[in-house]
């Protein structure tokens, strides 16, 4: 038997490859399809089924184009309905691979089709469950995503409820949980940074398991949810739709661009410069207009929050050599009109006598000296609970994943100094501003971690202040 959790630190989620006598399931795939073909071929296995836990809603799901690859049957649990070939599964049908045994157990109340797979050994014994959106390590997933539900969340957390202390809780203390997400992701509110653990432990550690009510349960899970990212709702309906073919996306993506070839793309179509180096490269020098979105950090996430269009067309500046990776990327999170990247980057635009933009940017100890001397204005674009853990007096909380609220509030004519935890996403704050015209921005090096380290002033959670 071979259970291999397949963890995708960026995008905090979890894929995973069963095999017993040559033949194999994949639970929950990225897009990137070979991943797991490749797999197969190593362990000279077959890959028999495909296993989805739920529509996700946080990325795009590779089952159509791994079953076009392999013949492999992809499996959906109960109340799903998808506009492709695929087999709906009745609670507690059982699928065998190899020895093996997967048992759906529908546990609906993440979404209406959201569905545990048991894994029973070759005695039928319980060896683990993935879990999708279910059951997170330390979290359970949040109840207000469901595709076209007449539900509200409040009876989606209801059912939820039910799944786990009917379902889940059940099973062995010694089942091992393998979820789809971990620490990071904006499916669950406070999930671990452990990507398994024991159902035993779970018991005793997770809140969602412990002696809450149903009431309590439905209060706790429904309260402090922060809006789902915009792109959610469109990646479940791609993975209940279908979506365009993994292999031409990657070749349209990775086309080298001339300079000429680019700036007439940017004078006859929508399309964007998403540039993808590091933040410190970007504000000595950028095309005019660019979107920076480091491929350095949780770049899908942060293209799927602040890009609002899936159809955009984009024109890639990335590192040399990680024109693939971006295009793979952006792809997870069903960005499919990625149109070339320029060759030579932001190196051949220079040579080739392009003008470039720069931002200014400053050290934490600079930017401490004019605080503590002068009025400032200071955008925080960490997330609220960042903020409210430890910020600086007198600042506002201005969340980068929702910069379209707040931009409106800003005055172009005001200087703004800009920071985040550690430098990434004041930097795409920054960009995006710049593209609506406002151009007195000061990045601040290092983020809050730097400033914290100077003589300014912090409001802690405590309501502590440091001099």
């Amino acid at each position: 038997m071979i259970v291999e959790q397949l963890y995708t630190s960026c995008l905090a989620q979890g894929a995973y490859y069963i095999q017993s006598e040559g033949e194999a399931a994949i639970i929950d795939p990225l897009r990137e399809y070979k991943t797991y073909t490749d797999l197969a071929l190593k362990n000279n296995a077959k890959i028999k089924y495909i296993f989805e836990t739920h529509f996700h809603a946080d990325f795009v799901s590779g089952h159509l184009d791994l079953s076009a690859h392999t013949g492999a049957e992809i499996v959906f649990g109960p109340n799903a309905q998808t506009d492709f070939k695929s087999t709906i599964a009745a609670d507690n049908q059982e699928f065998k691979v190899g020895k093996l045994t997967i048992k759906v157990l529908h546990t609906p109340g993440h979404t209406l089709e959201s569905t545990t797979y048991l894994l029973l050994d070759e005695n039928k014994h319980p060896h683990c469950i993935f879990s999708g959106d279910t059951l997170f390590i330390g979290d359970v997933g949040r109840p207000d995503l469901a595709i076209k539900s007449d539900l509200t969340q409040f009876d989606l957390a209801g059912m939820l409820f039910d799944s786990l202390h009917n379902k889940i809780m059940p099973l062995p203390d010694d089942v091992i949980v393998y979820p789809a997400h971990g620490a990071g992701s904006a499916c669950g509110k406070n999930m671990s940074k452990e990507t398994f653990d024991t159902l035993g432990n779970q018991k005793k550690t997770n809140y969602a398991l412990g002696k809450l009510t149903r009431d309590e349960f439905i209060n706790e899970l429904t309260s402090g949810i922060l809006p789902a990212p915009q792109y959610f709702a469109k990646n479940a309906s791609l993975n209940k739709n279908g979506y365009g073919n993994y292999d031409k996306i990657t070749s349209n993506g990775t086309r080298p661009l001339s300079i000429r070839e680019t700036e007439d793309l940017l004078k006859t179509t929508n399309a964007i410069i998403l540039d993808v180096r590091k933040p410190h490269e970007f504000a000595q020098g950028h095309i005019a207009h660019s979107i920076f979105i480091g491929i350095d950090g949780q770049f899908a996430p942060w293209v799927g929050a602040l890009i609002t269009d899936l159809k955009q067309a984009i024109i890639l500046i990335t590192p040399e050599n990680r024109e693939a990776e971006a295009v793979m990327r952006l792809s997870r999170v069903g960005y499919d009109n990625c149109i070339g990247f320029v060759e030579g980057g932001i190196d051949a635009w220079i040579k080739s006598g392009k003008e470039v933009s720069t931002i200014k940017s400053i050290s934490a100890y600079e930017f401490a000296e004019a605080y503590n001397a002068t009025n400032l204005n200071v955008l925080d674009v960490r997330k609220p609970g960042e903020y409210e853990s430890s910020h600086l007096e007198n600042v506002k909380s201005n969340p980068l994943d929702f910069i379209t609220d707040w931009e409106g509030t800003l005055n172009k004519e005001k200087e703004y100094h800009i920071h985040c935890a550690g430098g990434y996403r004041s930097m795409i704050a920054v960009s995006l501003l710049k593209r609506k015209g406002f151009h007195k921005l000061i990045d601040i090096a290092g983020g809050f971690g730097a400033i914290e380290k100077t003589d300014v002033r912090t409001v802690s959670k405590a309501c502590a202040s440091k001099s």
